[in-house]
């Protein structure tokens, strides 16, 4: 194995629009070359770089280095940008650690003062790799055969492709009719991305620990039009109706679309391969909600209010630091 092959290739995804993301994958690169890593980018990626003033020597994802080369994926921007990394590495292993350049973040694993400290950990291999559950999504047409074929983190979603026309459904678990009505679309949600569209839509919150999907109508006219939380065993299908008057389309993590005439099934179910999450601090759930949301916790009396510590949660077989305080409220970067 010649030097080049033996070095470790770290894919970087920044979102190139904003001066301080252009300055950070700057920085990440250097880190890299320094630990004597291999830096990575997409070929957009590296083109909208140099457009912004910042033409980096880099490897190219699928040309020098292929997806199955990549030991992990640096993110940096929002959650887009991470849903983005997850598809480029989705023929792949590596795990993906998200840098909040964003706003809520709510897949970032920190915020963007502890990308230097993010990055050393990443070279030291010093992470834990979170296992989330996706969704295989499929498109069938009045033959019942298979025309389309895609997967999501977040949700798939079916929704009336014209504005002033209604989506006539039918909804159906595992190969059973449940209902059918008029809405304006469907969503379909894992329990990550229960805090995207699922809960924009008036879906519930469901922790990442719970394997779960969440169905959720959206303006549905009828009055068994609730949202639903049904096992991950379990298969969902969206029927378009024919009688509906206009077409509808699906659209995954609202990155990839397919157009859907009437007739069409959307069937979506478990995927065999989940995403991969790197994590560099165990943290609650609870406390991300709490921190992203901005939700008002004065006046708790719990533990951590009286002593000031907040209780700590071990598990048989756990690592020593996956044994420690779950979250520390003083600590910004456990969030």
């Amino acid at each position: 194995m010649n030097t080049v092959d033996a070095e470790r290739s770290i894919l970087v995804v920044a979102h190139a629009h904003r001066d301080d993301t252009v300055v950070a994958a700057e920085r990440v690169v250097e880190a890299l070359r320094a630990a004597g890593a291999r830096p990575v980018f997409a070929a957009d990626d590296r083109e909208e770089l140099a457009a912004a003033g910042s033409p980096l020597d880099v490897a190219i994802l699928g040309v020098d280095v292929p997806v199955t080369g990549i030991e992990l994926a640096i993110v940096l921007g929002g959650d887009g940008t991470i849903l983005r990394a997850a598809e480029l590495v989705r023929d792949g292993t590596a795990p993906v650690l998200g840098i909040n350049m964003g706003h809520v973040g709510f897949l970032a694993e920190i915020e963007r003062d502890d990308m230097d400290e993010a990055v050393r950990r990443v070279i030291a291999r010093d992470y834990d790799v979170e296992e989330r559950m996706a969704l295989q999504v499929r498109v069938k047409d009045t033959g019942d055969s298979v025309i389309y074929e895609t997967w999501a983190l977040n949700e798939a979603t079916v929704e009336k492709a014209s504005r002033e026309r209604l989506l006539e459904v039918v909804v159906e678990i595992d190969g059973r009719p449940l209902s059918s009505f008029g809405c304006d679309g469907m969503v379909v949600s894992t329990p990550t991305g229960s805090t995207a569209y699922n809960f924009s839509a008036g879906g519930p919150v469901i922790w990442p620990t719970v394997e779960a999907i969440a169905v959720v109508p959206l303006s549905a006219h009828a009055l068994f039009a609730k949202p639903l939380v049904v096992g991950p065993e379990h298969s969902v299908a969206i029927e378009v109706l024919e009688r509906t008057n206009g077409t509808g389309i699906l659209w995954c993590d609202g990155r990839r679309s397919h157009d859907l005439p009437p007739g069409a099934r959307v069937v979506v179910r478990r995927s065999d391969r989940p995403v991969r999450l790197a994590r560099l601090h165990p943290a609650q759930f609870t406390d991300r909600l709490v921190r992203k949301f901005h939700l008002p916790v004065e006046g708790w009396r719990g533990p951590a209010a009286i002593t000031g510590v907040m209780p700590v949660r071990r598990t048989e077989g756990s690592s020593t630091r996956a044994a420690l305080t779950d979250a520390a409220p003083d600590r910004e970067d456990a969030l």
